[in-house]
């Protein structure tokens, strides 16, 4: 048994209790403060880690000496001033949650917080790790002798109830391609290697959410759209989200293709969500087809059952939990996903929101 690393999470809603059982699973760890102001929620997260205590506040969390890192899981819209806050209490290594921020206007105090933040800042992205995302990104270039084009496609189901439905409204998400893409355009950024230069997005509020109303106001969120990237290496990427189709086999499909072939990934969504009379839930799927010879190859990517059952991203957040606490512990000497990665993504998810707004392409 090793010395034990304590977590304080400030938030346990839905994502915020996947890091719960996720931390779980990782040896000589405890979660030993939580700040979640949701009765129901707080209910919730004392079934999943009956040995935490619940802070009053987070000040008092960020206090508390028997933390040694933070896990901020709250609503998007808290996410800003909950780091600003934390920078000025007890800066700890900090685990941030997409995205880091809403608004515009907080990009240039939010960057100098993180430039004199003296703990690491890991932005959480967990896309990156999911089996056969992982896979795909360890091959990528091999397949495909460098990217010129990346498809990613996203169709899934409506985003869900939240509490207080902060999520329905893009004062509070940053708009559904800053709120639900920040993760495609993290591994679009991340696949191509080069910075992104011009963005054009069409999209629009078109089935989902038309005939809510929350104290007198209707969502405004967007359910369905494209978004073109063009990169400064001259690689141009496409992201197409549906939020009505979740009655697809596979939630997201992955496609990078160069002059030497194409290599796909395939990935279910959550398996709670998968009907019991269809049998076992798909298995993630990575293809690989070679232009010379045509060789097209397709391997099952599992994923363990265990990491399943904690949550909805197919394992991908015991794996990132997995290198923050190397992190912590000393093990590695950078967060894997910088501020400046998550500020990237912030970035170009505003700029598909101002594109689909406006009808022109955003430069960056």
């Amino acid at each position: 048994m090793g010395q034990t690393t304590r977590y304080g999470m400030i938030g346990c809603g839905m994502m915020g209790q996947e890091h719960l059982k996720n931390i779980a699973l990782l040896p000589d760890t405890a979660v030993t403060t939580i700040f979640e102001p949701d009765a129901a929620m707080r209910a919730t997260a004392a079934k999943i880690a009956p040995q935490a205590r619940f802070a009053d506040s987070l000040d008092d969390l960020v206090r508390d000496d028997a933390v040694d890192c933070l896990v901020v899981t709250s609503p998007n819209h808290c996410h800003a001033a909950q780091m600003t806050q934390i920078a000025a209490l007890r800066p700890l290594p900090l685990l941030m949650e997409k995205p880091l921020l809403t608004d515009p206007a907080d990009i240039p105090a939010l960057t100098a917080c993180a430039a004199a933040y003296p703990a690491p800042i890991w932005v959480a992205m967990e896309y990156r790790y999911m089996p056969p995302i992982a896979a795909l990104l360890e091959e990528v270039d091999q397949v495909t002798g460098g990217i010129k084009m990346l498809t990613i496609r996203e169709h899934r189901f409506p985003f869900l109830h939240k509490v207080g439905n902060w999520n329905r409204f893009n004062a509070q998400t940053g708009g559904t391609f800053v709120e639900k893409c920040c993760h495609f355009f993290d591994l679009m950024r991340l696949m191509i290697g080069t910075r992104p230069v011009r963005i054009m997005a069409s999209a629009a509020q078109s089935v989902n959410h038309l005939e809510e109303i929350y104290e007198g106001a209707v969502p405004d969120i967007l359910d369905n759209g494209f978004v073109i990237v063009d990169f400064e290496c001259g690689a141009r990427t496409l992201l197409e989200l549906c939020m009505f189709a979740e009655g697809a086999r596979y939630q997201e499909t992955i496609s990078a293709l160069g002059a030497s072939g194409k290599i796909e990934a395939f990935v279910p969504g959550p398996t709670r969500f998968w009907p019991e009379d269809l049998g076992p839930a798909p298995t993630p799927l990575l293809e690989v087809s070679p232009r010379m010879p045509k060789r097209p190859e397709t391997r099952a990517i599992p994923v363990d059952p265990e990491l399943l059952e904690a949550g909805d991203h197919n394992g991908s957040t015991f794996y990132q939990h997995q290198k923050f606490l190397e992190l912590v512990r000393g093990g590695r000497t950078q967060p894997e996903v910088s501020f400046e990665d998550g500020l990237w993504a912030v970035k170009m998810g505003m700029a598909a929101q101002e594109s689909a707004r406006t009808g022109q392409a955003v430069l960056l």
